[in-house]
């Protein structure tokens, strides 16, 4: 189900069955998609690399994300637009920026366990109950209700990937990977991101390093590594053109990085692109 406002905002709840696939091969625009998994045995290629699934897992997906689905079963799906909700604006309610989206090189996964499920299944009904009603607070209540699914996700990602529990050095790091989300094709360095920050860059690489995450120059290669892939999958762009655009001005530099983080050249990659 869908529901549209008057500006083009809209919000869409749907119970995927295993033969629903269409829909992840329609992208919108601006949007962003979350992802629960309603029974096992789910696999799919996303951005070039091959996962599986399982029951009560959640996946958070932009439309930047390029999917395969090779097997699915059941999906709780939820996608909905910048217009309806824009969790960059709205960032102080719900902490989602820079980890659930827009700064995660690698696919971001929680698993809902124990009470939880009852909690998240509860939330999931009331959610299906309000899209069917048709009155002028609707919209109003849809926008709450994701809210407060996006800060139960929000929740279980740092309770899962141990995050700091510092509200300042957790506001730093996601910023750092928000900003490496926007500028990655042309800042690659700590120390560009350091001065967007107005710090140091022993001061964000210690943060980073006493959350216990990897170091902020990964999560930059990660990054342009991401879009390599993406692009080497998904497009006919010459090698010399993917090295252009995640800011390389000569395909050797681009291939030598290419190998040393993914153990392979880029045009071997693009023969067998899931390898990694």
């Amino acid at each position: 189900m869908r529901i549209k406002g008057n500006i083009g905002e809209f919000i869409e709840l749907t119970e995927l069955k295993s033969d629903s696939c269409s829909i992840f091969n329609q992208p919108e625009s601006s949007s962003l998609s979350i992802l629960w998994f309603q029974t096992n045995n789910n696999d799919f290629i996303i951005d070039g690399k091959e996962y599986s699934f399982s029951k009560h897992q959640i996946i958070f997906l932009t439309e930047f994300h390029k999917i395969t689905v090779l097997r699915k079963g059941a999906i709780h799906f939820l996608r909905f637009n910048r217009p309806f909700f824009c969790v960059i604006d709205h960032d102080v309610e719900v902490s989602c920026k820079g980890v659930l989206f827009f700064g995660a090189s690698q696919l971001p996964i929680i698993n809902i366990l124990g009470k939880d499920i009852e909690h998240f299944q509860t939330l999931w009904k009331m959610f299906s109950i309000e899209m069917r009603l048709k009155d002028n607070l609707q919209l109003s209540m849809l926008q709450m209700m994701l809210k407060r699914y996006l800060i139960l996700c929000t929740r279980l990602y740092k309770e899962q990937y141990k995050l700091s529990t510092i509200t300042k050095d957790n506001d730093i790091v996601r910023e750092f990977n928000f900003l490496v989300e926007q500028y990655f094709s042309t800042k690659h360095t700590v120390s560009d991101y350091a001065k967007l920050l107005h710090k140091s860059p022993k001061t964000i690489s210690n943060i980073f390093s006493k959350i216990g995450l990897k170091t902020p120059l990964s999560y930059i290669q990660d990054r342009k590594m991401l879009e390599a892939k993406r692009l080497l999958y998904y497009s006919d762009l010459q090698i010399q053109e993917v090295a252009f655009k995640i800011g390389y001005s000569d395909i050797q530099s681009f291939s030598r990085f290419f190998k040393n983080q993914e153990g392979v050249s880029p045009s071997v990659y693009r023969e067998t692109p899931h390898l990694g």
